[in-house]
């Protein structure tokens, strides 16, 4: 039989080592131990592109010359000055493809526009191709309307076998920051 003071002894012990336990089990995931950094974090939110055609690009009438030639170019520049082979003559109100894109101030808006087939509306089987001329990118200067303009301009290439009537073709033009 135990006397009370061992059975004290004894439940001392007991505490103590669940103590012990405890402290060591608190000691682990103590926050002491832990380890913090800070980072900075920034978002740069920008307005989505809208970009809308504000006039057609047009080459004007080109009168075929007499005789036979090739390679005679007709060329529209992005700032409207027309060009034309001494084997054509041209006439008529010309003017490049103009185009207005709205986005975010100060960001750079590139310009993809690719070469396009022009179809010979009396005959589909006769076609030409133009050589378009684009700005590779534009800078916005403002948020929003009014945005920038930017003109597309271009050349087809005729020679003295070249179909009459009117060639007409479509831009695929692509606006991106």
């Amino acid at each position: 039989m135990e006397t009370s003071g061992a059975l004290g002894m004894r439940t001392a012990i007991i505490a103590a080592i669940v103590a012990t336990l405890a402290f060591c089990a608190v000691g682990v995931s103590s926050p002491a131990l832990a380890a913090t950094a800070n980072a900075s974090v920034s978002a740069a939110p920008i307005k989505p592109l809208v970009l809308t055609k504000v006039g057609d690009l047009d080459l004007g009438t080109i009168t075929l010359g007499p005789g036979v030639w090739s390679n005679a170019t007709v060329a529209i520049s992005q700032a409207g000055a027309l060009t034309c082979n001494a084997n054509v003559t041209c006439t008529g109100a010309t003017q490049p493809a103009q185009y207005n894109v709205q986005g975010s101030n100060q960001q750079r808006v590139r310009i993809s526009a690719p070469n396009l087939t022009l179809t010979n509306q009396s005959d589909p089987s006769q076609t030409l191709t133009m050589i378009v001329s684009a700005p590779a990118s534009v800078m916005l200067t403002n948020s929003g309307f009014p945005g920038v303009n930017f003109s597309i301009g271009g050349s087809v290439s005729l020679n003295s076998t070249t179909s009459g009537g009117t060639y007409v073709g479509t831009f695929n033009v692509t606006v991106d920051y």
